[in-house]
């Protein structure tokens, strides 16, 4: 819980949208709509995304605002879990199996397609038995004044994280940069965007 407590390496966002006078309602529905879920079916290297709470991974539900909303601050948490297999045993056990059916179909070689359907009844098995490596990135949202923090500096959970915002609230995230702190004082935001330093437009022009 990190967004609340302690120092943070964040990104910066403006919401390029307008927030509904239902937000409540609306808001909880998109977010209990959005939130991880666990795969009917796990694939390698397949990531399942999705949101959580801040105060514990494992809470989905955000039918009560007092864990998610906070007076005009929205505060959750990206959950993206993976399972991948230990390529090397993975292998071994692979070249196992594949013995195995040829000692007891008098093979040299298993053929393409044997070895295929040992291949995915192999990885469906040791997928059952394997944990996720789980990583979550929190945000927090200010709806007041159309700030987004975001906790995490990496390209891949950025990505995933405007995805998942968009798709859950309908509004795009725009990157933030200081300059834009002086869109407070049009003269000096309209000699900078001049300039190509910056566009300072408010989000429903941008």
């Amino acid at each position: 819980m990190a967004i609340l407590s302690g120092s943070l390496s964040v990104r910066r966002y403006r919401a390029a949208g307008t927030v509904p006078d239902d937000f409540r309602t609306s808001y909880t529905d998109s977010l209990n709509d959005n939130a991880w879920r666990e795969p009917r079916e796990w694939v390698p290297g397949i990531e399942a995304v999705g949101w959580c709470q801040v105060h514990n991974l494992l809470e989905t539900d955000f039918t009560d605002l007092n864990r998610w909303l906070y007076n005009e601050y929205v505060v959750a948490a990206l959950r993206v879990d993976k399972k991948a297999l230990p390529g090397k045993l993975f292998r071994a056990y692979l070249d196992q199996r594949v013995g195995a059916w040829c000692q007891e179909n008098g093979a040299r070689k298993a053929p393409a397609r044997i070895k295929a359907e040992i291949k995915e009844q192999l990885e469906a098995e040791l997928l059952l038995k394997t944990l996720p490596r789980v990583a979550t990135y929190e945000f927090c949202w200010n709806l007041a004044e159309g700030q987004v923090l975001f906790h995490a500096s990496g390209e891949r959970p950025n990505d995933a994280f405007r995805k998942a915002f968009r798709q859950t609230f309908g509004i795009a995230l725009l990157p933030w940069s200081p300059l834009d702190f002086l869109a407070d004082d049009p003269a000096t935001a309209a000699a900078l965007e001049v300039q190509g330093l910056s566009d300072l437009r408010s989000p429903e022009h941008a």
